[in-house]
């Protein structure tokens, strides 16, 4: 059940804090049913600040074939996702780095984390932005 909520059967809102211990039981009873949290649209929303990297990224290296609404934060940048080579990787941070006042190193020992997803970007940049 790992990456859901659970929901009463035929109802479509998360399950209420307090009534976990409920669910458990409902779930093992058949009463309750698992619910993936990327069905739930709030779940998928990104931040601003995911939104305008995702449309930075894909409007600059010109990956017309991918469309702004299928990318989320969870979003592989690498490989599967939105498919980049390291070659992407540096216009990205280069792109970053103007626009967002800081320098991306390409010796960071955490590079590999902070290209992983969408989201891990995102994060990075709004922890280290100056602008």
């Amino acid at each position: 059940m790992a990456g859901s909520v659970a929901v009463r059967r035929g109802n479509q809102g998360p399950l209420l804090p307090g009534a976990v211990q409920e669910a458990a039981q409902g779930l093992h009873h058949g009463l309750w049913a698992p619910l993936p949290l990327a069905s739930i649209p709030a779940y998928n929303a990104m931040n601003k600040l995911e939104q305008e990297l995702a449309a930075l990224i894909i409007g600059e290296l010109n990956l017309e074939d991918v469309q702004l609404d299928a990318v989320t934060a969870d979003t592989q940048l690498y490989g599967e996702g939105l498919g980049l080579d390291s070659i992407d990787i540096l216009e990205i941070a280069l792109l970053i780095s103007k626009k967002y006042g800081f320098e991306l190193r390409s010796d960071n020992p955490d590079n590999q984390k902070i290209f992983a997803t969408l989201g891990a970007l995102a994060a990075y940049v709004a922890a280290h932005r100056i602008r």
